[in-house]
């Protein structure tokens, strides 16, 4: 170690102080230093004078030398120093490096005025870990990061200002997590900062009773006032040790980061331990890791045991929902109130705020947590939570839609004797729209009850606004009730007409105010109510950071413009439309039907029961609306501000481009300190000609080009050497100029035309380099591929594939792999000059198929290199970001000329001077949590990146196991490429190892992962990426801009404890920066364009719009983030195992609530790649739409539905949820849609239609006629709205590329979208969205089939299509079908051909974007495996076959057995009442239809009993089937026990017969239908309903929890009930094995039949010639000539396929 002698002596790295220590510390502290230099400094025992930093790593006990402590006189210790942070720097000794460069902190050294030297900072460390038993390593990499923070920080302001403010940030400022949680749990009233007078009883009368405040002494103004002063006068060296108490108690606090509040109570215990006499006076320190054990391992046991439990050994998930497990929210929100600081007791039952506060630390030991916590907010699943949150959604669209329909239906409430209600009458119906608002919020207010527990402060509001609702409701609804009754009384009074006026105008005033006032508002303000009761929900969920004024008022016109349009065109196209049909239908009754059973009551009232289909078809299109016109508004300010920013298309790229190197002058470069003796033409070339050669070496651009673009030197008029300025900006005069200079259209193109239109914006002022602040790329990486091996690049996957990776990228690539060859051709050296022509081309067939001729490992690490950059590789995303370092060394080395000069020739010490400097500003952390568990090759994947880029950091998870009995040890280790190999282990020795309290992945694994590295963060920002991006270098050159947008490049130079109100500290922080993204793989056919396209305009056009007026969250995207101010509130992501699937916005929604802003920056891009193929994107959307349903249980959707201004919660709802709740609108619209079509089909195949003359008059002269004709225009009004709502799903993206390309691209583009069928694929995906909410919020468990990324040239086979979309899409697109067949057949109006298109689609999706699906041999073995995947799985379990999907989609429902046996399931209600409201409904259609008599005028049979005997009949059927042999297999099984094949035979025979049943019945009623095509579809429909009906049921009712396995299954059919493991239940599980058997007969021959229809449906295009090869020009978008081979197979397999093909 480094020795020296005290203070004095002048230290290589530490320039001489002027004092030994500086003066403004009071005397007893500069006493109290003495005694801490006393207890550190005994380094001689082991400190040998060396460099090495060896024994850091080894732990050196400090604690065993407290005997020799006296021997030791400060006045000559030797400060103990270890060079942990130096070991992080530099791999050599200290010894070797020239003086200038030893301090790895520079901005903190002595010359600097630093308020307290790095000695001092490292005794605090020292003495706090002795103090608190904290882990050394721990310990080494707090220091470390402190010091990198105050380094970052005072290199842009005093070293005294950078502590203050740092201070500020984390402990005592404004906007500091610690001091607002600390007046938000009254810790005030605790201890009147730092008086302990008062004990902790006291505090919570003072609460409850509210009047025991003296006046004055405790008001919470005359509070934060002590708080400043106290703040204000800490010396810094106090300052310095908070800090790094909180760092070390955050350091190890493992999974409690995530909960922050906790955290300040740990913090806030220890520190007033440190402060109590009994911690200053201990002589012998506490040994290491007791801080971990006492502290951290009570609280991270509790957590993890609420969702896991221990069974043989393993860690088992525990079967409970959200609801029952106690999260990390739960456990936080205990920490808010001070009655719930006072829950926490010790084993002893004494409690702990009954202690003084400075012991309460050392009894966190003794606290028994398990009693402590219990749930703030039950996430109960149900949709229920949407009416909660989402109220005012509901009410301003379900109460206006009354307003309006009930003015415009006058007949419906019409006396009987009269055609128009009375005036009084008219407006108390219509005034009811009030009355529908006040019981949804009472609805609301019953729902809120459910989520939240009545003993915690929140219950009392509720409690009153129900009262207070219930009032409201009688005055908005009494009235009617008084009207009703006087209306028909002939009397000349006015008091009913001014009673229904007034009642109309308090409606109209009570749903204005519900529909804008947020709930939790109301009667008990919890947002801005001054009481102390509320002041912790409204510090952590209610700070919403204010808008500046000019963005608050476009927030409120933008929402005044979109409801102004909405409710003025639903007006006139949805309400007064819909009048003259409610006219006609209101008062017809149908005459001359009868029934069997039921005489005239139902089909009478037919066309009622039409009517109100009708009315719910219109609410449906009402919500539609608004969607649509928040896309045209949102679309329209977006592109507003762009043009406001200076984003302009108008701007020819002629200009953009020549403007360009004055702009790289004027905003990249800090160039206000420089001299001005450099030209700027000088500066800018070299940044210029950097960008243009990264691209080169990309391979992006071909010699040719690179020497167009370049800045050149050549020789001037006058002898001086001079710079040219490339072609590229002097001569773009002609259209054609871009081809000269980069490939078409390629990537090179879109690149430098982002740049240059990116700088023409508004950008933040750049910093020196020196002055920067320090940041951190933090990559989360699970399995992602880190480098493409040889074998992946040039094999392929399987059969399907039909093209290897490297063939498949040549296409999509082909000029970067043409530069590519060249380049390879050069360094192989084939041909030295161009000269030789002669030289045959077949020598260069191998580079050009793949990449090398010799197969030396150099070689095809480069093809493999050029692969992976090309694919989603983790090597692409840290080549990508890697450029921040070359990005900081090329801006350093322009804007400091002298640097160089400094150094004249010797070009190592320059580079190591440049490295210096990235090293301090850049670091880069893989935090590769399954690092240790790599195999062979990861390993050495992993180790050539470390080899490639020394300066990158791997934090990974090490395992220990642990004593006989107890858990395994794990703990965090970080390594770089400066870290020593290990030849024997063939491991890296770790820089810090740092225990944790136990396995951190307890969710879904990204948080936590994040979570465990976020420790080895260094600096003030962090920016987070996922492991499928990549960053460019003309990108990473604005880093110093984007950070600008942070706003705390200039900070104030007042001490923020100064003036407490400080203007200059009071704006809100910047929490995050979100940037845009382009996705890199939207050129790969229509789906990853559509993909891209999504992600484009949510990226860029609504974040823009979103960012603006205060509505955009976090996206995970590119995102920087404001580390502090993330860090000290609950990480960067949260955690909580399925509730926070998509962990990024969580972290938004809090970054949020708790004050922070959110921008969004247009200069910047990141690269990210998205999945492609058809399976991959759908995976992706249910991803999605899962997380969506999570997020709807989640406490913050509460907090932010219930607590935002009406303005800015509509943009959270429209930007978010209102998107996926759009989606499933849009779905159940199809199918009431559908339905009504059925019932006015009905009406108009069995009345008689009036016939009306040119003017719509009734021709007289009809007898018994019905005038349905406003009906039938009214369908076509339908039609053409739910056509409109689609098609403005196009919307955005058309303009976004209007904007960005002009007219021609955006028109190309939408073209190409359109013969290439995508439509069919966005109403597919509607429906794929909102299935997986809706199955999300009823089941849970964002369980689905993973498909693997890949690439889109996979053809899958149909079977595994068939059965990953039969549940969410084909089933009910085939319903649907045979609904609108019927309508079609009833009423045939065009308008119904787009119904067909969108319907079949839902059907045909799938395989239509199946790559090859209509290849004739491909086809018919799909046949073959599919009728071989139906028969399969009976005599033995099969991986694929139709019994396991099936299996699979029922316990979606029954669950699975673990333990305990399952209850009847509770999921009643959504899944069962839809599907027999639906048998009701089509019972009743088909009952009118055979209500009329036939053409001799005789009485049908009874409807109801045919009906019952076709539809029960195949179920009864099945059941005897199955009987007879149950009892065959029963007594044949065991016998015929050597045949393996009977069970087959008897499951097959079974299924045919089941097969015949169901098609005889139909026949049976075609032919009682005398073959009447219609009513046989019809009662087809009702069938199917019917059966569905039963088959829910069945299900739900009767069955108990399933067994893992399928033994029952095997039992079954070989009847063999013994030894299968079934134990008590081997008696009652064959009746619950029939009642299966029973449900999946009927299942199984619907989808033989059904994927036999499909099979039907796909043929024709088979058999036209050549018909796969444009279906694939389709998809991938490539010319024919360019396509994708057919794959090659071996003679035997082809002659396999022939036969196949020829026996089918």
């Amino acid at each position: 170690m480094v020795v020296h002698s005290g203070y004095g002596q002048h230290d290589p790295r530490n320039p001489p102080p002027n004092h030994p220590l500086p003066q403004q510390f009071p005397q007893p502290y500069q006493q109290r230093r003495r005694d801490y230099d006393a207890e550190s400094d005994m380094s001689d025992q082991y400190g040998s004078g060396n460099g090495s930093t060896a024994q850091l790593t080894t732990g050196s006990p400090y604690y065993d030398h407290s005997g020799q402590l006296d021997s030791y006189n400060s006045d000559d210790g030797h400060a103990q120093r270890y060079a942990s942070s130096v070991a992080s720097h530099f791999s050599g000794p200290l010894q070797s490096m020239p003086t200038g460069y030893a301090d790895p902190y520079p901005a903190w050294s002595g010359d600097k005025q630093i308020p307290i030297s790095y000695e001092e900072i490292e005794d605090i460390f020292l003495d706090l870990t002795q103090k608190f038993g904290f882990q050394r390593d721990s310990m080494r990499n707090q220091f470390d990061f402190l010091m990198h923070l105050l380094d970052s920080r005072a290199s842009r302001m005093s070293p005294s200002q950078a502590l203050l403010t740092l201070h500020a940030d984390y402990i005592g400022g404004q906007h500091a997590n610690y001091r607002k949680w600390y007046f938000a749990a009254q810790l005030n009233l605790d201890d009147a900062v730092g008086q302990s007078q008062n004990p902790g009883l006291q505090r919570l009368k003072s609460v409850r009773g509210g009047t025991v405040k003296s006046a004055g002494t405790k008001s919470l103004d005359n509070a934060l006032n002590r708080w400043r002063n106290a703040m204000n006068n800490m010396s810094q060296y106090d300052r310095l040790r908070q800090l790094a108490l909180y760092l070390l108690c955050w350091g190890e606090a493992g999974n409690i980061r995530f909960v922050p509040e906790c955290l300040c109570f740990i913090f806030k215990c220890a520190d007033d331990y440190y402060r109590s006499p009994e911690c200053q006076n201990r002589a012998d320190p506490i040994p290491e890791g007791v801080y971990l054990e006492t502290v951290i391992k009570p609280l991270y046991r509790f957590i993890r045991d609420q969702g896991y439990e221990v069974v043989d050994g393993k860690f088992v998930r525990r079967e409970k929902d959200h609801d029952q497990i106690i999260g990390y929210d739960d456990i936080n929100q205990l920490f808010w109130y001070p009655e719930g600081l006072a829950r926490i007791v010790l084993q002893d039952n004494t409690r702990l705020v009954d202690v003084p506060p400075a012991q309460r630390f050392m009894k966190f030991s003794r606290i028994n947590w398990g009693r402590v916590f219990f749930k703030t907010y039950y996430e109960k699943r149900s949709t229920a939570h949407l009416l909660v949150n989402f109220n005012r959604v509901w009410i301003l669209h379900v109460a206006m839609y009354w307003f309006y329909t009930a003015f415009n239906s006058p007949r419906v409430y019409a006396p009987r004797d009269r055609q128009l209600p009375s005036a009084p009458m008219t407006w108390s119906a219509t005034a009811l729209g009030g009355a529908v608002s006040t019981s949804i919020m009472l609805l609301a207010t019953v729902a809120e009850f459910l989520y939240i527990p009545t003993t915690w402060n929140n219950a009392s509001h509720l409690t009153t606004r129900f009262v207070f609702l219930l009032v409201i409701l009688a005055i908005t609804a009494g009235p009617t009730v008084y009207i009703a009754k006087v209306d028909g009384v002939p009397t000349k009074s006015q008091i009913p007409l001014y009673l229904g006026i007034a009642q109309f105008g308090v409606s109209v005033v009570i749903t204005f105010a519900f529909g804008i006032i947020p709930s939790g508002r109301m009667f008990g303000d919890r947002v801005a109510g001054k009481s102390r009761k509320y002041m912790a929900s409204q510090t952590f969920t209610a700070s919403y950071p204010d808008l500046p004024r000019s963005a608050r008022w476009a927030s409120i016109s933008l929402w005044l413009l979109i409801f102004a349009c909405k409710f003025s065109e639903s007006y006139f196209f949805l309400s007064s439309s819909f009048s003259s049909p409610i006219a006609v239908m209101a008062r017809t009754t149908v005459q001359g039907c009868n029934d069997r059973l039921l005489g005239s009551v139902l089909c009478s009232n037919q066309i009622n029961f039409t009517l109100a289909i009708m009315y719910i078809m219109d609410l449906v299109l009402f919500f539609l609306d608004t969607y649509l016109w928040y896309i045209i508004w949102i679309v329209v300010f977006s592109i507003g501000r762009s043009f406001g920013l200076g984003l302009s298309i108008w701007t020819p790229w002629k200009d953009v481009y020549t403007r360009l190197p004055k702009r790289i002058y004027a905003k990249l470069l800090a160039t206000a300190e420089m001299e001005v003796k450099y030209k700027p033409k000088v500066l800018v070339s070299q940044i210029w000609n950097a960008v243009i050669i990264s691209m080169y070496r990309e391979h992006l651009l071909s010699i040719d080009n690179v020497q167009r673009l370049l800045y050149h030197q050549v020789d001037g008029p006058d002898g001086r050497r001079t710079l040219r300025a490339p072609p590229f900006f002097t001569n773009n005069q002609g259209n054609g100029f871009k081809g000269n200079f980069f490939p078409a259209g390629g990537e090179a193109e879109r690149r430098i035309s982002f740049f240059a239109s990116s700088l023409t914006t508004a950008i933040p002022e750049p910093l020196p380099v020196g002055a920067m602040p320090t940041f951190t790329v933090l990559v989360p990486h699970y399995s992602e591929k880190i480098l493409l091996s040889l074998r992946e690049i040039i094999r392929e996957e399987d059969h399907n594939t039909r093209v290897t990776q490297l063939e498949y990228l040549k296409q999509l690539h082909p000029v970067e792999w043409d530069n590519f060859v060249k380049d390879t051709r050069i360094l192989a050296e084939e041909h030295p000059g161009d000269d030789e022509k002669a030289v045959n081309k077949s020598d260069d067939l191998p580079f050009y198929c793949i990449g090398f001729k010799t197969a030396s490992p150099e070689f095809t690490l480069r093809t493999r290199i050029w692969a992976s950059l090309r694919a989603q590789t983790l090597y692409r995303t840290v080549s990508g970001m890697m450029n921040y370092s070359k990005a900081i060394k090329l801006l350093y080395r322009v804007e400091n000329p002298d640097v160089v000069q400094t150094f004249g020739g010797n070009t190592d010490r320059l580079e190591r001077e440049l490295e210096r400097m990235a090293r301090r500003k850049f670091k880069f952390v893989i935090s590769m949590q399954r690092f240790a568990k790599f195999n062979k090759e990861e390993r050495e994947n992993a180790e050539f990146l470390l080899r490639a880029y020394p300066d990158l950091q791997i934090s990974y998870l090490d395992e220990e196991p642990g004593a006989k009995g107890s858990d395994p040890k794990l703990y965090s280790v970080l390594i770089d490429g400066h870290s020593e190999y290990d030849e024997a282990t063939g491991k890296r020795r770790p820089k810090f190892r740092i225990e944790l309290p136990g396995n951190p992945i307890l969710g879904d694994g990204k948080s936590d992962n994040q979570n465990h590295a976020i420790i080895f963060y260094r600096g003030e920002y962090l920016q987070l990426i996922d492991a499928n991006q990549d960053n460019y270098l003309e990108e990473c050159i604005k880093i110093r801009n984007i950070l600008g947008e942070f706003e705390e490049y200039s900070i104030s130079s007042q001490s923020p404890y100064a003036q407490w109100g400080h203007k200059e500290f009071k704006k809100a922080p910047v929490a995050i920066i979100g940037t845009r993204e382009y996705i890199f793989s939207e050129n790969i056919g229509v789906l990853g364009d559509i993909a891209a396209g999504k992600e484009q305009t949510f990226g860029t056009l609504t974040a823009r719009a979103l960012a603006w007026i205060g509505g955009k969250l976090h996206y995970g995207h590119p995102d920087f983030l404001n580390a502090t101010f993330m860090t000290t509130r609950g990480g960067v992501s949260k955690a909580q195992k399925g509730l926070h699937l998509n962990e990024d916005i969580f972290a938004g929604m809090n970054a949020f609530g708790r004050g922070g802003r959110i921008k969004h920056s247009e200069y910047y891009q990141c690269g990210k790649g998205r999945d492609l193929g058809f399976g991959t994107i759908l995976n992706f959307q249910t991803k999605i739409g899962t997380g969506m349903g999570e997020q709807m249980l989640s406490r913050e959707y509460y907090y932010l539905g219930t607590q935002l201004p009406v303005d800015r919660f509509l943009t959270f709802y429209y930007g978010h949820p209102g998107f996926h709740i759009n989606n499933i609108l849009v779905i159940y619209s199809v199918q009431v849609f559908m339905v009504t079509l059925v019932f006015i089909g009905i009406l108009n195949k069995q009345l008689a239609i009036c016939k009306v003359d040119s003017s719509g008059n009734v021709i007289p002269g009809q007898g018994g006629c019905y005038n349905l004709i406003p009906v039938f225009d009214w369908v076509r009004r339908c039609v053409i709205s739910i056509f409109l709502v689609f098609i403005v799903a196009f919307l955005p993206l058309f303009l976004q590329e209007l904007v960005e390309r002009g007219t021609g691209m955006a028109l190309i583009r939408l073209g190409k979208h359109f013969l290439s069928l995508s439509p069919i694929f966005e109403v597919f995906s509607t429906q794929i969205y909102s299935h997986s909410i809706l199955s999300n919020l009823s089941f849970g468990g964002a369980r689905y089939i993973a498909t693997g990324r890949g690439f889109a040239t996979t053809r899958i086979s149909f079977t595994i299509l068939y059965s990953r979309f039969a549940g969410p899409s084909i089933y009910m697109g085939m319903r649907n079908l045979l609904l609108l067949l019927y309508a079609t057949l009833s009423i045939w109006i065009p308008h119904l051909i787009y119904f067909w298109f969108s319907v079949l689609s839902l059907c045909v999706a799938p395989f239509v974007f199946n790559p090859h699906q209509f290849s004739f041999a491909d086809f018919i073995i799909d046949y073959r495996e599919f009728l071989r995947w139906m028969s399969r799985g009976n005599s033995r379990t099969k991986a694929s076959s139709w019994y396991g999907y099936c299996r699979l989609s029922r316990t979606m429902i029954t669950g699975y057995k673990k333990k305990k046996l399952g209850h009847p399931s509770e999921k009643l209600s959504g899944d069962i009442i839809w599907p027999v409201g639906l048998a009701a409904l089509f019972i009743i259609a088909y009952m009118f239809v055979k209500s009329f008599p036939d053409r001799d005028g005789n009485q049908p049979p009874s409807p109801l009993i045919r009906i019952g005997i076709v539809a029960v009949g195949p179920i009864v059927w099945n059941a005897i089937v199955l009987l007879v042999f149950f009892f065959v297999s029963l007594f044949l099984g065991p016998m015929m026990g050597s045949w393996a094949k009977f069970p087959s035979v008897i499951a097959a025979i079974a299924h045919f017969l089941a097969l015949v049943g169901i098609i005889c019945f139909f026949e049976l009623f075609w032919f009682l239908e005398l073959w009447d095509a219609s009513h046989a579809v019809l009662g087809v429909i009702t069938i199917i309903a019917i059966q569905r009906a039963i088959q829910k049921i069945l299900i739900a009712v009767f069955l108990s929890r399933e067994f893992k396995h399928d033994e029952t299954n095997r039992a079954w059919w070989t009847g063999k009930w013994y030894g299968r493991g079934l134990g008590s239940s081997a008696m009652s599980q064959p009746a619950r094995e029939f009642i299966v058997k029973i449900v999946e007969m009927s299942l199984w021959s619907s989808d033989f039949l059904l994927g036999h229809i499909l099979l039907i449906i796909l043929t024709p295009p088979t058999l036209i010639p050549f018909f796969d090869r444009l279906h694939s020009t389709m998809l991938f978008w490539l010319r024919p000539s360019k396509q994708i081979r057919p794959p090659l197979f071996s003679t035997k397999q082809k002659r396999q396929r022939r036969w196949i093909v020829g026996k089918h």
